[in-house]
């Protein structure tokens, strides 16, 4: 199956842009990443509403959108359920620091971007292992 990366992104007017990272027309915006990703979706329907000779090929493939975000996108689509002190706990990150990536005052570099991503990995592996009873 064929994966189409989507890249989100906050914008400086607080809108949220959403963009395939590959040859794909696939473009949204909305108001939250929710707003963004429906925007994607419906993007997508009305390319499939377009005759077989003028459709994008991906569309005659399987696929599975893959949505990436930048540090600052990904705060803000999750901020009432990860926070910097929670951030801190998975990653070692200072809160104070995460805090400056939420905002957009500061871009963390590569390396922190994979302690983000790795913590947050790591908190979805033991969230799937639990079992209630």
């Amino acid at each position: 199956m064929r994966q189409i990366k989507i890249i989100i992104e906050k914008a400086s007017d607080g809108f949220f842009s959403a963009y395939a990272d590959g040859d794909e027309p696939i473009s949204g915006m909305g108001g939250s990443v929710e707003a963004c990703k429906k925007d994607v979706l419906d993007c997508i329907d009305t390319l499939k509403e377009f005759d077989k000779t003028n459709h994008p090929p991906f569309l005659d493939e399987e696929y599975e959108l893959i949505y990436k975000f930048d540090v600052e996108s990904l705060l803000a689509y999750y901020k009432g359920v990860i926070n910097p002190v929670t951030l801190y706990r998975l990653t070692g990150i200072n809160p104070k620091q995460i805090h400056h990536y939420a905002s957009g005052h500061r871009k963390p570099r590569a390396e922190t971007k994979r302690k983000i991503e790795e913590g947050l990995h790591q908190l979805g592996e033991e969230l799937l292992a639990i079992e209630l009873s």
